[in-house]
């Protein structure tokens, strides 16, 4: 299929080189410039299969590319997040809002702490020992919980689980949900590397 392309604009004068398109319909860009050449400098690229690279002067991305700020979020797989953990070089660190975590609800842990029951962390399993391993390494673990007043039973389950945590080396702390709202923290949880 034909691209339909339009003009954004040029610093050529009427050769036509460089000029900068705009894909109809989309957020793509089209860049037209004398072509990168040089094997030295091509080796400092990490072109693709199919890709190219050209030159243009700065004032035809300053003039005519975008102005507006647009957030385009990096969506990431739960894999590749997971792997963060084994890669990170200094922290993880992490603000938890929520007041219950559907996840946590599905386990016997949960079931042992909903009847009342001592619950016994295992601390041999992978996720354990990963935090082991890397806090051993000198890397730190830390959490913010957010805590309602009273704690829902989905918080108390995590004060529960916090021995857990502490035992593998991650430092927890604990801030009240009205002191979180007046330090105007996001609602949302998220996690910090490095």
């Amino acid at each position: 299929m034909v691209r339909r392309l339009w003009k954004v604009g040029t610093d050529s004068g009427n050769d036509g080189c460089p000029t900068l398109y705009t894909q109809s319909g989309t957020d793509t860009y089209v860049v037209q410039g004398d072509p990168v050449t040089d094997p030295a400098e091509l080796a400092q690229l990490a072109l693709a299969p199919g890709e190219a690279a050209v030159t243009v002067p700065r004032e035809l991305l300053a003039n005519f590319g975008p102005k507006e700020p647009v957030h385009v979020p990096q969506t990431i797989t739960f894999e590749e997040f997971g792997g963060m953990f084994a890669k990170l070089k200094h922290s993880a660190w992490r603000l938890e809002t929520r007041r219950r975590y559907a996840s946590d609800e599905v386990t016997d842990t949960y079931r042992q702490f909903a009847a009342g029951e001592q619950v016994e962390w295992d601390l041999g399993d992978p996720w354990c020992q990963g935090r082991r391993e890397q806090s051993a390494l000198g890397k730190r673990f830390e959490r913010v919980r957010i805590l309602d007043e009273p704690p829902t039973e989905g918080q108390r389950y995590l004060l529960d689980n916090a021995r857990r945590n502490a035992a593998v080396g991650e430092d927890i702390r604990v801030l009240r949900r009205d002191k979180a709202d007046e330090l105007l923290l996001p609602a949302e949880d998220f996690w910090i590397f490095d």
